[in-house]
């Protein structure tokens, strides 16, 4: 789908919804704003999906896997191995995402977009793979164009399929060894930070490798010279096959007025991409959490987006959309289930005068 057209499709969200909600919550057995953002969250539900008692019974974190080239530079404390180790992980269901998914009632949607290795058959796996692993960064673009769009397109695809099929929110998440790495590429691009500011230390290197890490990040800039004004482009050049289709996941769960819970710091870099795209993705995203990767705050706040938790997570996997989405549901139940004075038989606040 073109850019333009899938723009299009996207609406910012009606305020009248939100004024409608927060009468039920100023009404509801408690003093006005007293359940502080839990509120938000439901109010913020309610303008998304235009229905006064939306249900959230049908929940999905994707996780999309690609390998990196630039892995090759040694960026990473892990071999790029790990990737495709971790797919049959999460496909046998013994890694953190799956086990915070059982807690939250959410699936998990593992998919292959960019992984160095041929699954075949593998029984659970979504086949979408549009490169075998992208190119050293380092030495030149990731991706061509074409494969950028594309990457963009499984996900708006996959987006398109779970809305059909009544999904009512969605969480992104990644698994890519060295994918800090690019993320941190075009959070500097794209929030026009230093490096330094917002290169972190990803599976846990070293002072050197953290070093290196950044004159990689740096070299690869110069060398693509990326345009910051064309999103495509920086995500050809600097970005990877999850990310794309994390920007492509945030890009269809708007049209289709879906929310989306944005996980960590390599999926804020594919929200940030769908963001400059299409500035009205703001008002489906929910931000999970602050990672402890340093560049994520940057990007949040390039986005306009206020993290829901803080717990010091750096795994990814969409391992904290999935906690956010149980304080989202929270959030949600408060507003449908608490009683209102009115129905409680509780007297309202007296005036103040």
């Amino acid at each position: 789908m073109e850019l333009q057209n899938l723009s299009s499709k996207i609406n910012s969200i009606n305020g009248k919804f939100i004024e409608q909600a927060q009468q039920r919550l100023d009404n509801l057995t408690k003093p006005q704003g007293s359940l502080g953002r839990l509120e938000e969250f439901a109010k913020k539900l309610i303008a998304i999906t235009e229905n006064p008692m939306p249900e959230i019974d049908k929940k999905a974190v994707f996780t999309f896997a690609g390998d990196h080239g630039v892995a090759e530079e040694g960026v990473s404390a892990f071999p790029k191995e790990v990737t495709r180790q971790m797919v049959f992980n999460f496909l046998n269901g013994g890694a953190g995402i799956n086990v915070l998914a059982r807690h939250a009632g959410t699936e998990v949607v593992v998919v292959d977009i960019g992984v160095d290795y041929e699954f075949k058959d593998t029984k659970n796996l979504i086949s979408k793979k549009i490169v075998r692993g992208t190119k050293n960064m380092r030495k030149g673009p990731e991706m061509t164009k074409d494969e950028a769009i594309k990457c963009k397109n499984v996900r708006l695809e996959l987006a398109n399929e779970y809305a059909g099929r009544a999904y009512k929110i969605f969480g992104a998440g990644d698994m890519g060894i060295a994918n800090t790495t690019p993320s941190s590429a075009i959070a500097a691009i794209l929030t026009g930070k230093h490096v330094e500011a917002v290169t972190g230390r990803g599976t846990g290197i070293t002072d050197t490798s953290w070093k290196n890490k950044v004159q990689v990040i740096k070299d690869a800039i110069s060398i693509n010279k990326p345009d910051h004004s064309d999103p495509i482009d920086v995500l050809s050049k600097l970005g990877g096959s999850e990310i794309g289709g994390i920007a492509g996941l945030v890009l269809g769960a708007a049209a289709n007025r879906i929310p989306v819970v944005v996980d960590g710091f390599i999926s804020t870099a594919g929200a940030l991409i769908a963001y400059v795209i299409e500035p009205k993705t703001k008002d489906y995203m929910f931000a999970a959490h602050n990672s402890q990767e340093i560049g994520h705050k940057a990007m949040l706040e390039k986005i306009g987006l206020k993290p829901i938790l803080d717990l010091n997570l750096r795994l990814g996997e969409g391992t904290g959309a999935a906690l956010a989405i149980m304080i989202i549901e929270a959030g949600l139940k408060i507003y449908k289930e608490m009683a209102t004075f009115e129905e409680a038989a509780v007297a309202t606040k007296t005036s103040n005068d």
